[in-house]
C-alpha cells in the first residue's frame, strides 16, 4: 500500500510531465487498480508492454524527485503542520509558542 501511495504523490506533482500515452496507462494501472492484463487487453498491446511502460513511468517519475524533491518537501510540510496543531491543541504555554514560531519559520524559509 505504502508504494501505491508513494506513486501517487509522484505521479500528482509529476504526472503532467509524462506523455498523453503513458499518463492513461499508468492512471490506469495506479490510480484505477487494473491489471496488466486488463489494460492490455483494452489497449490491444501486450501485457509486457503495459509492464514495461509502469516501470518506465516510475523510473521517469522517481528521477523526477531524485532531482527536484517535491514530495519530501511537502511531505515535510504536512508533517510540520501537523506538530503545530498538536501543540496550539496542547495547553498554550510561552514554551510552545516558541515551538510553533519556530515550525512556522522553517516553513516560511523553505519557500
Amino acid at each position: 500500500m505504502k508504494d501505491i501511495l508513494k506513486s501517487s504523490l509522484l505521479y500528482d506533482f509529476y504526472g503532467e510531465l509524462l506523455t498523453e500515452h503513458q499518463k492513461e496507462i499508468y492512471e490506469d494501472f495506479i490510480l484505477n487498480d487494473l491489471s496488466l492484463g486488463e489494460i492490455a487487453q483494452e489497449r490491444g498491446i501486450s501485457r509486457q508492454g503495459v509492464h514495461d511502460l509502469v516501470k518506465r513511468c516510475d523510473r521517469i517519475l522517481n528521477s523526477y524527485e531524485e532531482k527536484l524533491h517535491l514530495v519530501e518537501r511537502f511531505s515535510k510540510t504536512k508533517e510540520d503542520v501537523v506538530e503545530i496543531c498538536k501543540l496550539a491543541d496542547s495547553q498554550c504555554d510561552g514554551e510552545n509558542i516558541s515551538k510553533i514560531k519556530k515550525i512556522a519559520q522553517e516553513i516560511l524559509d523553505n519557500y
